[in-house]
């Protein structure tokens, strides 16, 4: 995998305060935020994401059969701003 700034992508969701949920799929990171008018589409887009769709207060970091381990690295990042 890639190497994914994973800091820069929960910065670009709006920080570690405006991720409620994190759910991997198949291919994609599913994430709910609190306010969707945070969200940085540019700065989700980081080298190893393949891209990202929002739809209301969801976003979806398509990342391919890597998205467990982000989804991983995301929820690690968001324990250590939150302690």
């Amino acid at each position: 995998m890639e190497k994914i700034d994973t800091r820069q992508i929960v910065e670009a969701l709006g920080g570690s305060e405006n991720v409620l949920e994190i759910e991997p799929c198949i291919t994609r990171v599913r994430i709910v935020v609190k306010d969707p008018s945070l969200v940085d589409d540019v700065g989700i887009r980081t080298p190893g994401v393949f891209g990202a769709v929002r739809s209301a207060n969801v976003v979806q970091i398509v990342v391919g059969i890597h998205a467990d381990d982000l989804a991983a690295q995301i929820t690690g990042v968001l324990e250590n701003e939150r302690i």
